[in-house]
């Protein structure tokens, strides 16, 4: 082989001058010729000769990889760092949804990952927009959202040498996603990229970080420009940086371009339930009386076999709650659905599955569950699947898989002989009944100003499309009140942030949705404190045509940690807020407005409606509700 021969003809050459010429090679001029010889023939037999003229760059590498992934839409804010991606992206033909702050960029990924089941993608510039996604990222963590984001950075060649933007983006991301890679050669973006896809989406869905430097993105040529070196001078110092430069730029580009690469997805691992926790499972269900399954967020990760999952709880026959993504997955109105007193339920049942479930603040870290009660855990994460195990609680059967085909293998094995006492569905069904009644009442009860939230959540619940509708909700009180009045439509039509409570999800989520499901009513739920973190993002609706609707509970104030700090400390100070004129502000960026007061009481729905036409029509739409405080929420508190 040529190289072997090349490889043996300079060891001679070596020896030769050790010998004959020992002074003479280790003149820096010999030397480095010798070394630079060998390092360039190393990479160009193996990877192939560079041409500088090649137009081609690492952006195109990206792109191609998303368009392989299915990736329909990216979501940024455009930098210097990342232009060669969008650019590339764009003329595959996806599109391109600019936002007004990298966070909102994340959120909008996040939901596009929830709704498709195709990772969202968000890509964001070097530096504050690489730490403007912070936030985002941690909340798709614990929301175990499949998202991937791209980090743009300055080149490896500069780090840590005063480079714009350059801090250490890779450690800032280590305790907040699944995994972390740093491309640093052109050749390695297919690969890595391949196996980012991956990650997100095996095992426990989460968050993956790709940080892709500038010079492994743009064309040769011009980072050649940037960070070559001039012909090198006389001295040993000179040459030596003008071959270090040189072979930094071969090694760079090195083998990315010669050869066509597979782009294809790698498989998905996910973990599946053992034949064994399905028999024993399914002998405790059999044994039960009053079963009950607590659905979460993780049970409706395969976007496209959710109806699949519907059939197999209504199968069942167990009566079900309803937490997170899973909310709406049994219909509107469905009789299997719970939705209210759940604590009531837990304390009488004598089964419960959790269905991707944990054990954490939302369920009493685990105090909630009676002692005699058998509980059956199935979590895709171990941790998870164990949260709190040992202290107020243990699992009888904890399935460490996938929660969507546990109760797949529990419908094909148990047969249809198992039937749940219809007294017990109906005893729940009568305290859902009741309390919706007394909520019902308390809606039409005056308050102190303004309008009742109750009777305006009711009266958005009666003309909302009862079938073609996604919910998004962003907020503290009055969101609160919306999650036990609105009833999402369908599987997959209900959005919150999860497990993190996150404020300022709205206009990313909503966004996010509406190019998901451009044929749904996309409506947000906020609170007026939590619509300060979206008002600028309906100039990022407007200029994309995304026609979505807002409602806004304003009552001036942090409501919800108001409730807590005045009794307790005495003092509403910082919870303070304005009647601001949101549905003013909206119209300056294009979208409508509407303000609703006391005097439009008997007007809801009148309103409610033509917001909807208008979004329909293709103009976003806020309606700003100045309400006042009822008694409903008496009690919650927001830690």
């Amino acid at each position: 082989m040529l190289l072997i021969q090349i490889f043996f003809e300079n060891i001679l050459l070596w020896f030769t001058c050790c010998f004959a010429k020992v002074v003479t090679f280790f003149e820096p001029e010999n030397f480095f010729r010798w070394f630079n010889n060998n390092v360039n023939i190393f990479y160009h037999y193996f990877c192939g000769r560079i041409d500088p003229n090649d137009k081609r760059h690492g952006g195109e590498l990206v792109a191609s990889v998303f368009q392989s992934h299915g990736v329909k839409h990216l979501f940024t804010l455009p930098g210097g760092h990342i232009s060669p991606i969008i650019t590339a992206s764009e003329k595959l033909g996806i599109r391109i949804v600019d936002t007004r702050h990298e966070v909102t960029a994340v959120f909008a990924a996040d939901a596009s990952a929830r709704l498709s089941g195709i990772p969202g993608v968000a890509i964001v510039t070097a530096g504050p927009g690489v730490t403007n996604t912070v936030t985002a990222v941690k909340n798709a963590q614990m929301a175990e959202s499949p998202i991937i984001v791209i980090g743009g950075a300055s080149a490896s060649l500069l780090k840590d040498r005063g480079a714009l933007q350059d801090i250490d983006q890779y450690s800032l991301f280590r305790s907040i996603t699944k995994k972390q890679f740093m491309i640093s050669k052109v050749r390695d973006i297919v690969p890595l990229m391949r196996k980012a896809f991956q990650v997100a989406q095996s095992d426990t869905p989460g968050p993956v970080y790709v940080e892709l430097p500038i010079d492994v993105l743009y064309q040769y040529s011009i980072v050649a420009k940037e960070v070559g070196s001039t012909p090198p001078g006389r001295s040993f110092q000179s040459k030596l940086v003008h071959w270090y430069l040189t072979n930094y730029l071969q090694n760079l580009f090195a083998g990315a371009f010669d050869r066509v690469w597979d782009t294809t997805p790698l498989p998905i691992q996910i973990p599946l339930p053992s034949n064994v926790e399905i028999e024993k499972s399914i002998q405790l269900i059999t044994q039960s009386k009053k079963p009950l399954i607590i659905l979460g967020s993780q049970s409706v990760t395969k976007a496209s076999r959710v109806d699949e999952l519907r059939k197999s709880i209504e199968s069942l026959g167990i009566p079900c709650y309803l937490g997170g993504m899973s909310r709406g997955l049994l219909g509107r109105n469905g009789p299997l659905h719970m939705r209210q007193a759940r604590r009531e339920a837990l304390r009488e049942a004598d089964l419960v599955i959790l269905g991707g479930s944990v054990a954490d603040f939302r369920l009493s870290y685990g105090r909630v569950f009676p002692k005699r009660a058998n509980i059956i855990s199935v979590n895709r994460n171990r941790d998870q699947m164990y949260k709190n195990a040992g202290i107020f609680w243990q699992p009888t059967v904890a399935v460490n898989g996938d929660p969507a085909e546990f109760f797949y293998q529990i419908t094909r094995n148990l047969g249809t002989s198992y039937k749940v006492d219809s007294e017990w569905i109906q005893m729940l069904k009568d305290r859902d009944t009741s309390k919706e009644s007394k909520t019902l009442e308390m809606a039409n009860q005056p308050t102190d100003a303004h309008l009742n939230p109750l009777k305006v959540l009711n009266d958005l619940e009666e003309t909302l499309d009862p079938e073609k509708t996604i919910l998004v909700a962003d907020g503290g009180d009055f969101v609160g009140s919306a999650a036990y009045i609105l009833r999402p439509r369908g599987p997959l039509t209900w959005l919150d942030p999860g497990a993190f409570g996150t404020l300022g999800v709205g206009a990313g989520f909503a966004i996010g949705a509406k190019l998901c499901r451009p044929d749904h009513n996309v409506v947000v739920i906020f609170g007026d404190g939590s619509f300060g973190y979206s008002l600028i993002e309906f100039d990022t609706m407007v200029r994309h045509k995304l026609p979505i609707m807002a409602v806004i509970g304003n009552d001036a104030c942090w409501t919800q940690i108001a409730r807590e700090q005045v009794p307790m400390l005495g003092s509403d100070v910082a919870c303070r807020l304005a009647y601001n004129d949101y549905d003013e502000a909206v119209k300056g960026l294009g979208a409508d407005g509407y303000r609703l007061t006391a005097d439009h009481h008997d007007q809801l729905k009148k309103v409610f409606d033509e917001a909807q036409q208008k979004t329909r029509n293709g103009t976003p739409v806020v309606v700003n509700v100045l309400i006042g405080k009822t008694k409903f929420r008496e009690g919650s508190i927001s830690v």
